[in-house]
């Protein structure tokens, strides 16, 4: 896709309510510091549009980017080891599901794991919550500049079965700094978000 134009459009807390919007939506969720707001930052050609933070726990909102006045960019909250209270943290969970549960624009939902790590608990338990909530979160292996190429293989297949990924879902490797795994995530969201539907298994 030509990025032309995007923007912040809406920033949703714990208590606001979400937007009605009219255009495909598509969402990214996954831990935090797991690289999420860089990836933002390279599907729009933006350097500092979603803003990367050393902090986790950094996003927690619920942000609506409008990209060519033609879809949304959904940023979910950074879930996992944030420093924020146990309180905050616990309404996330429910803002999220109602966000999935209620929206009635979204197409699709990424979900992003550290290509260097093993999968945590966090990372099944959210998988297995997407699924639950009737999306088949489309994987991004992140920070794919990290590690080795010999590494790649093995990793992703880590990620795959520690995960237990449904037959058919892509798994994309993705690095922000070398953009590799861009045009991939752009392929998905046109053919299945945007234009004709793609077959990705339903949970």
């Amino acid at each position: 896709m030509i990025i032309k134009n995007v923007e912040l459009e809406t920033v949703c807390g714990i208590t606001s309510r979400l937007p009605d919007n009219q255009l495909p939506e598509v969402a990214f969720a996954g831990k935090s510091n797991v690289g999420k707001s860089s990836l933002i930052n390279a599907l729009v050609n933006r350097k500092s549009l979603a803003r990367t933070s050393g902090q986790p726990g950094k996003t927690q909102t619920i942000n609506f980017y409008n990209v060519n006045k033609e879809m949304y960019i959904v940023d979910l909250p950074g879930y996992g080891y944030a420093k924020v209270s146990k309180a905050v943290a616990a309404k996330w969970g429910p803002m999220i599901e109602n966000y999935l549960h209620t929206s009635r624009q979204l197409r699709m939902v990424f979900l992003l794991i550290d290509i260097r790590h093993k999968p945590g608990e966090n990372d099944v338990n959210m998988y297995r919550w997407i699924l639950s909530n009737g999306f088949s979160p489309v994987i991004i292996a992140t920070k794919l500049d990290k590690i080795k190429r010999s590494q790649v293989k093995k990793q992703l297949q880590l990620i795959h079965d520690t995960l237990k990924v449904m037959e058919g879902v892509p798994l994309i490797p993705f690095s922000s700094v070398t953009r590799q795994g861009r045009d991939e995530i752009w392929e998905l969201i046109e053919t299945y978000a945007l234009g004709a539907e793609m077959e990705i298994p339903e949970a």
